[in-house]
């Protein structure tokens, strides 16, 4: 897509000019070290805090089938012991040091976090390192935290709506690895041995494929510095072999699935193919997605909560990614609501968005919404790193430049428009939980 000009200032000898980030208060360099690592260094020193954040290109997305939970598994293992920091040493380190830490997998991407002081916030590189690369995944440690994430796995069946959530996602992606569940199956996680995990973080975790950011109250010369002085002589990584996933096929019509769940309660979650992020689609979803949801005055959540009390509460979420999003919305109704009701009265509100005039007034609001949230994403450097972090990866993190303008180019014309095109019976899933049959 096209970019406007990156506004430049002058920086430090040895450093790429500096991009400052609007409406962040910060500023922004990027580097890339011989071995391919991948540097934002993002200064902002409000707050005598710095966050690293080491970010792979690599998450379940990134699984072949018999792989799936690889991912996620591997990131309980990179706090389990290198060849120099035993068990626990991670977490012990961070403490001793009055920080925080903690990782997240998600289906295009994989990170890592520390949150320490400004004067002390380098040995964060040190740790991040070691593990690129010296991970022991020892064969002990891996059976009994297997045993942890099977846990995990069985917690996330016995709730209704992950349960839900799941069914619908396999439905709406089909065989390609965003129908499967992060954390995987019990069918994959049970036979996956150490090896298999070895030869997936040997082919994925390597500067390479790595971005790290650091943001908060640094020296950017110094930093790029402690940089290169941790990370510089790690071998690039092998180039990966392409992956051979199950393509995204257009949906071709609409799929309806009902689950049944011992209690009273009606659930619905009804969900949409839609963008990749960073598209205009993207920021047209965010819109839309509170015009429909977005707190009391949504039209969803007047309609059927306020005046026909057929719900207790409506929930939508645009969740772009790499290769192409999915809006998800859900309902829980009131006990004995008549589902047919319920669906009804969204088809209506639909179409309503995408046919008839949006008030001028009600677009302006659910701007002003819209913007309040992106601020709220930059409050802390651990969210500004967070931010830069994931859309450096999953698109551009030069999104951040024109934010107001991509924001501000958003018409009721456009998100009709998009509606229209998206939001159709053809491209949905719609999954029913249900109480359980009486025999």
């Amino acid at each position: 897509m096209p970019r406007q000009a990156a506004p430049r200032t002058s920086s430090p000898r040895g450093l790429a000019r500096a991009v400052e980030l609007p409406g962040t208060g910060a500023r922004l360099h990027e580097h890339r070290l011989r071995n391919g690592l991948r540097v934002l260094l993002v200064e902002r020193h409000a707050d005598p805090v710095v966050t690293s954040l080491l970010w792979y290109d690599a998450g379940a997305r990134d699984e072949a089938p018999h792989e799936a939970g690889v991912a996620h598994f591997l990131e309980h293992m990179m706090f389990k012991g290198t060849r120099r920091h035993g068990k626990g040493q991670v977490d012990a380190i961070t403490t001793q040091l009055g920080g925080s830490n903690n990782a997240f997998t998600s289906y295009d991407h994989t990170a890592y976090w520390f949150e320490l002081s400004s004067d002390r916030w380098e040995t964060a590189l040190e740790l991040e390192a070691d593990r690129m690369r010296g991970l022991r995944l020892d064969e002990a440690e891996f059976r009994s935290e297997k045993a942890v994430v099977l846990e995990e796995l069985a917690m996330g069946r016995d709730n209704p709506w992950r349960r839900l959530g799941q069914e619908v996602g396999e439905a709406l992606y089909g065989r390609h690895p965003y129908g499967r569940p992060i954390i995987g199956y019990r069918d994959t996680l049970e036979p996956m041995g150490v090896d298999l995990m070895r030869s997936w973080y040997e082919r994925t975790y390597h500067p390479g494929r790595a971005t790290l950011v650091l943001c908060g109250g640094l020296n950017p010369r110094q930093a790029l510095a402690r940089v290169r002085e941790h990370f510089g002589d790690l071998p690039a990584g092998p180039e990966a072999p392409p992956l051979e996933r199950a393509p995204l096929r257009e949906p071709e019509g609409e799929r309806r699935l009902t689950v049944r769940w011992d209690d009273p309660a009606q659930r619905l979650t009804m969900a949409w193919r839609t963008a990749p992020v960073g598209t205009d689609e993207d920021f047209d979803l965010d819109l839309i997605e509170a015009l429909l949801t977005g707190g009391r005055l949504s039209r969803l959540h007047r309609r059927l909560v306020l005046q026909e009390g057929l719900a207790t509460f409506v929930s939508g979420t645009s969740d772009t990614r790499v290769e192409a999003g999915a809006f998800w919305l859900s309902v829980e109704t009131v006990p004995g609501a008549d589902p047919a009701a319920v669906e009804r009265v969204v088809e209506e509100e639909l179409h309503r968005l995408a046919h008839e005039r949006i008030p001028a007034s009600e677009l302006k609001r659910v701007k002003a919404t819209v913007r309040s949230g992106d601020a709220y994403e930059a409050e802390t450097v651990t969210d500004l790193a967070e931010l830069v972090g994931s859309l450096a990866v999953d698109a551009d993190w030069r999104l951040l430049l024109d934010l107001e303008e991509r924001r501000s180019a958003v018409t009721a014309k456009r998100v009709q428009s998009t509606l229209r095109r998206l939001f159709v019976p053809e491209r949905r899933v719609v999954g029913w939980s249900l109480p359980e049959e009486k025999a």
